[in-house]
């Protein structure tokens, strides 16, 4: 049985109201998950459409010989996205429920909730010298309404846009807090209903991403050739959140207060919403009486540049895709920091609900742009809409790279193998490995290494120590704000002509694989390394030893069990809170005693007590392997620094985790087709009225929401199905009864709940079973 995992890095747009369509395909993204989690478990089968990705799953199994986990580690968003995005982030950590937010989507997403109380028209009355106007406004020949509504839904669409035209001129019509109870309200909702699960593996990490912008910008520091610094200003902003998954169900993401924030910030759309200020959060956690112990922490890491200046009070954040719509950079960013137990296959998933719209729309009119067009659409529209071409090129590159290296490392293999085999001979088969062998072999194939690889040793140790030193200027910058350092190159210089002083200058020691100042300072800080090995380690006892005789599955889990509890001793030493509580001090006087920050980094991390600790756990798990996995895992093992010397220069040392190439898949309506007669154009509703259309109309957001969940459920079988092999593909009319399966116990799940439009359900559900090709029996049952 081939083990893969189907990774997804989830980039979500911004789309206003259409945030009730991401809601309905982030929800089927969870229910996939959940099916998955209980595909490799002994969960029970899960209802409704996750039901039908576990009889997929299943399938895929039987049909390609594929166990195929699927999961999500990176999520992006922007404005209506972000918020999608939290909510998807911590259902996917703490095992939440996302059922609590359907409700409160179609209740509260509503332009008559939004309105802020201070700018609601009270009476009729209100401003009844505007009531001629208005009512001209709404009704005149091709006004507004009239042209992007629906004729049905007219009356309901006027009325509210009455009511918001008539509301206070000149400030946001919506309400800033009202907009960070309602986020409040739904991660607390979420936070209250039965918790499973965390849908990630012990220990997998989880990124999360939320763009906005800051409106008044801040200083940052470009350095040039003359003048040496620059200050501009810069108004991108990007809220990060990073955890690791402990399998404790129920634990957040990150405290409630800094989703809220992150997410009020990335949705405040210009014009509708005021800017957030970090006081309307402040008054949010003091109405909810909710603790926030790392306020401050939090507001420093977000905006460390606002921090250092003293201007947290005065940021105003809007909508973050005024300038980042898109947000696949931070997502590629951390590609490079996942762990790989088996086969990845790589997926860059992005949701974008209207592809096109506004530039098709433009394109039609022939006419020369009139004066407040070409205004509005250069400040806003025109910078939405702006493609991902430069992100996909840069993922193709990656993608290309990653693929020519794979092949140097399966064309390396043979070699180093033999060479390791040549420096130990029998050993393996005749000796049962201790902790004290096995430190011995590690030396010894280190030495081999080394001299083996000739001139280019020099080049490997260069960007081994490159790292390191990079990584412990990083960190005392990191720990000690005060230093009011522009970058951390101050630092980095200082470091480098320290540690010269004490015997390693790069220039010489770096040259003589036998030089005692390198091999010591490598043993006491080349953390990274240690780290490489046991990925790759893990990596190939799963994926690749999958048909070697004599090893069951039961072995190769033991063996993976065994490789990942020696490699938390290293990764808890990784953060900088893993340095100390007394790392600052000794941080801030850098400059005055450099040698005190290095002695720190070796005694706090303490990596000669770790190497004994991981000898100790791989001995005993290699002592109960069969022979020839034991043979196996010792000779990857031991010929890791062959394969580290010719991969870590040509990755720019940032090592090598995920080794596989990166596809990108899209989901929006133009992609969706297995129900026939639905039209991509026509499918929602929130497109109307420029985007805001679900605002004014629950049967707007009811369809939305469906049709949300119908193109998910579509859009994540074509994924999980292209996993399969080449020559093993699933037929097509296979893969459509299963998207009927799910299509069917969508309509069913929803049925009761989507009343705003009688005729929605059963209108899409004759769609569905009336398709082509179905046979009747199964068409009778499903429609039964």
């Amino acid at each position: 049985m081939q083990h893969k995992e189907l990774r997804i890095a989830l980039v979500c747009y911004g789309g206003v109201s259409l945030a009730v369509y991401m809601h309905g395909v982030t929800k089927e993204l969870w229910k996939a998950l959940q099916a998955s989690r209980a595909h490799g478990s002994r969960d029970g089968r899960p209802a409704g459409s996750a039901g039908v990705y576990l009889d997929l799953l299943q399938r895929l199994e039987s049909a390609g010989n594929v166990r195929l986990r699927v999961l999500t580690d990176i999520v992006a968003g922007a404005s209506a996205g972000g918020i999608n995005s939290v909510f998807l982030a911590q259902a996917i950590h703490s095992g939440q429920s996302l059922e609590p937010l359907t409700d409160l989507w179609l209740q509260t997403a509503d332009v008559d909730t939004l309105l802020d109380p201070e700018a609601r028209p009270w009476s009729g009355a209100a401003k009844f010298w505007a009531t001629p106007l208005v009512s001209y406004l709404l009704h005149r020949p091709g006004n507004a309404v009239s042209a992007s509504v629906a004729p049905e839904t007219r009356a309901e669409v006027r009325e509210k846009l009455s009511r918001l035209i008539r509301s206070r001129w000149f400030e946001p019509p919506f309400s800033g807090i009202g907009l960070s109870r309602l986020l409040h309200d739904a991660l607390d909702a979420m936070a209250r209903a039965p918790a499973g699960r965390p849908l990630l593996p012990a220990e997998h990490p989880l990124d999360l991403f939320l763009t906005a912008t800051d409106f008044k910008g801040h200083l940052e520091t470009l350095r040039l050739h003359s003048p040496e610094l620059v200050l501009e200003s810069e108004h991108r902003l990007t809220f990060g959140f990073h955890a690791r998954s402990r399998g404790i169900a129920g634990e957040p993401l990150a405290a409630i207060p800094e989703l809220v924030f992150a997410a009020r910030a990335s949705a405040s759309f210009p014009g509708a919403f005021p800017p957030l200020q970090i006081a309307e959060i402040d008054r949010l956690v003091a109405e909810q009486d909710i603790a926030w112990p790392g306020r401050d922490a939090f507001l420093r890491r977000i905006m460390p540049e606002h921090a250092r200046r003293g201007e947290l009070d005065s940021v105003s954040l809007i909508d973050g895709s005024v300038l980042v719509n898109a947000p696949f950079a931070d997502a590629m960013a951390v590609l490079r920091d996942r762990p790989a137990a088996r086969e990845v296959d790589r997926r860059f998933v992005y949701i974008d609900p209207t592809p096109d719209r506004l530039g098709a729309e433009m394109r039609r009119d022939t006419r020369l742009p009139g004066f407040f067009s070409v205004i509005f659409g250069s400040l806003s529209a025109i910078p939405r809409a702006q493609p991902i071409r430069d992100n996909l090129e840069a993922l193709e590159r990656q993608s290309r790279e990653m693929m020519g290296l794979r092949e140097i490392v399966l064309a390396l293999r043979p070699e180093i193998e033999q060479a390791v085999d040549r420096l130990f001979g029998n050993t393996f088969s005749l000796d049962r490995p201790t902790p004290k062998r096995l430190a011995s072999w590690r030396a010894k194939a280190q030495a081999a290494a080394f001299e083996q690889a000739g001139y280019a040793y020099h080049g490997y140790a260069q960007v081994k120590f490159s790292g390191l030193v990079a990584m412990m200027a990083r960190m005392v910058v990191e720990a000690a704000p005060e230093l009011d350092l522009h970058s951390a190159e101050p630092v980095r210089e200082r470091l480098i002509a320290q540690l010269a002083a004490g015997g390693l200058d790069r220039t010489e020691a770096l040259r003589d694989a036998s030089s005692p100042a390198m091999i010591g300072f490598f043993r006491s800080h080349d953390l990274a390394f240690r780290v490489r090995r046991l990925r790759l380690l893990a990596r190939r006892v799963t994926q690749e030893w999958e048909e070697e005789p004599g090893v069951t599955d039961q072995h190769r889990d033991e063996a993976r069990g065994a490789i990942y509890a020696a490699l938390a001793l290293y990764i808890e030493r990784e953060p900088l809170a893993a340095l100390g509580e007394d790392f600052p001090a000794v941080a801030r006087a850098f400059f005055e005693d450099p040698q005190a920050v290095v002695d720190h980094f070796a005694r706090a991390r303490n990596l000669l007590a770790a190497d004994t600790a991981v000898d100790a756990l791989l001995a005993e798990a290699l002592a109960g392997m069969p022979q020839a996995l034991r043979r196996r895992v010792l000779l990857a093992y031991l010929g890791f620094p062959f394969y580290d010397a010719v991969t870590l220069p040509l990755l720019r040392g940032e090592g090598l985790t995920e080794f596989d190439p990166v596809l990108v898949d899209r989901i929006s309506p133009e992609d969706c087709s297995a129900i026939s007669g639905a039209q991509a154009d026509a499918s929602l509703r929130g497109s109307e009225f420029f985007n805001f259309g679900a605002f004014f109309s629950r049967a707007y957001r009811e369809n939305d929401y469906l049709w949300g969940r119908l193109h998910g459920a579509e859009r994540m079988m074509d994924l999980m199905a292209s996993t399969l092999p080449r020559g093993k593909a699933m037929p097509e009319a296979e893969l459509l009864e299963f998207k009927r399966r799910a299509f069917l116990a969508i309509l069913d799940e929803e049925q009761p709940r989507l009343r705003a439009d009688p005729g929605l359900v059963a209108h899409i559900r004759r769609q569905v079973i009336g398709a082509d090709p179905m046979p009747d029996l199964v068409r009778e049952r499903w429609r039964g």
